[in-house]
């Protein structure tokens, strides 16, 4: 059983037990969040597809970590023949989940 759940605006293929990260959520390490913007469930080989959610099912998390980082991403910025370069660095803060069920 899978579903695909929009979670701060950016769409997840979840499974029950599936540890995802995802934008930083306000909530606290240990705490339990539930999703109800899902966009479609398969169960046993039927898939509901909602129109543009699925009505009832809800997805429910909990906060394994809500202050990781992830990889860093370079910025370089050149302009030729001008002697111009700069380099910035960026870690986007994340928040681990854990999917305990879809319901």
């Amino acid at each position: 059983m899978y579903a695909i759940v929009d979670i701060a605006g950016q769409q997840f293929k979840v499974e029950a037990g599936n540890e995802i990260f995802v934008n930083r959520l306000a909530a606290e390490k240990g705490a339990a969040v539930e999703f109800n913007k899902v966009l479609l469930v398969e169960a046993d080989g039927s898939v509901k597809v909602g129109a543009p959610y699925v009505e009832g099912a809800v997805v429910k998390a909990t906060v394994l970590d809500d202050s990781c980082k992830a990889d860093k991403v370079l910025v370089f910025k050149k302009r030729r023949r001008k002697g111009y370069q700069k380099l910035n660095g960026h870690r986007q803060y994340l928040t681990k989940l854990q999917i305990v069920e879809i319901a």
